[in-house]
């Protein structure tokens, strides 16, 4: 029987100690039944996924070889609609499946996508499914947010982190748009405070929000243009709302990421000379940061939120 050769991980978590670990676990056939794997990428976890699924379905023993997404026991279940929820009904099926006996492998997998999408009677019946495991199944869960999951769910899992940052978003203007919120701050440490300094300021932040949107609508219809070909032709249309929807959160969480890193670059020169001002300025700053993406995790509009973050900003960064 020929040697098997698994395919290479992914670039983003190559040679890391947990895909060393998972490899090992898989080679001496000694892979926990259910894997929480966290990375605030999800397409680097859906990479990690299919790589898990490819060394656990497509081995010798098969009968046939296929790719995660087109094998017949490979099971994914994802977040559905404009609420991006997985409901009880969804869970209760993918359950059946993993309950039946292997097609063409040894083992079957289920991957849940967006596992803290879960409604809560949809966790309380998985967990079921997690306290009895079908023989020679794997459940991979997939998550950005492991804390949002139920403390019963997270007991009864091995933790996986894949520590893949995103890359910078590739959309026009934002890089013109960091650019003139970066003056804008420079200016908000140097003028001298006056009405018609202080109107030019909330005009400034207004025009900011206004492109904000743009880019955002642009970016996520580019990046959905480019992901939707490679879909698995079984998902249906409300799978795809919530991928879209999904998507276009992932773009937004990363672009506010990119406003606090560049806040963090206006701030360092000023902290390097000593100026306890801008200390608290860019606590002030960040701390309205992280709540207002918080908020935005409880579905309160993009423009609101960075509207409340560039008002409150003018009043941190004007103090003397």
């Amino acid at each position: 029987m020929p040697v098997y050769t698994p395919p290479a991980w992914p670039a983003a978590v190559a040679d890391t100690p947990a895909t060393a670990v998972i490899d090992r676990a898989i080679a001496d056939d000694r892979l926990s039944h259910s894997l929480l794997l966290h990375c605030e990428d999800l397409a680097t976890l859906g990479a990690v996924a299919h790589a898990i699924a490819e060394r656990l379905l497509n081995t010798p023993d098969a009968s046939a070889h296929f790719p995660p997404d087109q094998h017949p026991d490979c099971f994914s279940l994802r977040p559905a609609g404009k609420m991006r929820q997985i409901s009880a009904e969804a869970t209760r099926q993918l359950i059946a499946k993993v309950q039946v006996s292997s097609t063409v492998s040894p083992r079957k997998v289920a991957i849940i996508h967006e596992a803290d999408r879960m409604h809560v009677t949809a966790a309380n019946v998985f967990l079921k499914t997690l306290e009895e495991p079908p023989p020679h199944t794997t459940l991979l869960l997939l998550t950005a947010r492991p804390y949002a999951l139920l403390p019963t769910i997270r007991s009864r899992v091995l933790l996986f982190r894949f520590a893949a940052p995103a890359e910078p978003v590739q959309a026009e203007g934002w890089s013109a748009w960091l650019d003139d919120y970066h003056a804008l701050l420079g200016r908000l440490v140097t003028s001298a405070p006056d009405r018609r300094a202080a109107a030019d300021f909330v005009f400034s932040c207004y025009g900011l929000v206004a492109r904000f949107g743009t880019i955002l609508d642009q970016a996520t219809a580019g990046a959905w243009e480019r992901q939707k070909s490679s879909l698995p032709a079984d998902i249906g249309d409300e799978e795809k709302v919530a991928i879209e929807t999904g998507l276009a959160n992932g773009i937004r969480t990363r672009l506010f990421a990119e406003i606090e890193r560049t806040t963090r670059a206006f701030a360092l020169p000023r902290l390097c000379a000593g100026d306890g001002t801008t200390r608290r300025a860019l606590t002030d700053a960040v701390d309205r940061l992280e709540h207002t993406v918080g908020l935005l995790r409880l579905n309160l509009n993009e423009s609101v939120a960075l509207e409340d973050f560039l008002l409150a900003t003018l009043r941190f960064w004007s103090r003397r």
